[in-house]
């Protein structure tokens, strides 16, 4: 599950100061979650994390102007704590099929000296797919969201 294909794929890389038992937290605890996972000004407004294979995966937003995105929730692929969490939109909980899905994330955790590299790879099922996600900022916004992260688990320790 880690090939890839520039043609498919989106990858995003950080080190970020803090261990990955803390980056863990960040994206298995629902209340950490809400506080860094959508670019500000936007919101998550709502997050469901069962951090185990079958689990549930849930983001909705909110824009800054109140328009609400309602997600269907995701489903949990792997769970290696402080390591590896994979989710798709593929999937519901349980591993029940979608009638749709646009993403499947790879986000890797890795200690290194200063802190852990951060690895989130993004993998579409197609290039139109790969290439609307880019145009909907995926550097951008996924980037900021890594630097809120980033800020949020500082404030956490370990």
């Amino acid at each position: 599950m880690t090939d890839h294909d520039p043609k498919l794929d989106l990858e995003l890389t950080r080190t970020i100061a803090a261990s990955p038992h803390t980056l863990w937290r960040c994206w298995t605890e629902p209340e950490l979650l809400k506080r860094w996972f959508c670019p500000a000004p936007y919101k998550v407004t709502r997050a469901e994390v069962d951090p185990t294979p079958g689990g549930i995966f849930l983001t909705a937003m909110q824009a800054p102007d109140g328009t609400d995105f309602d997600a269907q929730a995701g489903c949990v692929l792997e769970a290696e704590p402080a390591r590896r969490f994979t989710f798709t939109d593929a999937l519901g909980p349980g591993f029940r099929p979608l009638a749709s899905g646009f993403m499947t994330g790879i986000i890797t955790l890795e200690a290194v000296e200063g802190g852990t590299r951060y690895t989130a790879r993004v993998k579409h099922a197609t290039d139109a797919d790969r290439q609307k996600h880019l145009d909907m900022g995926f550097h951008e916004g996924w980037g900021t969201a890594a630097d809120q992260m980033a800020a949020l688990a500082a404030t956490l320790g370990d």
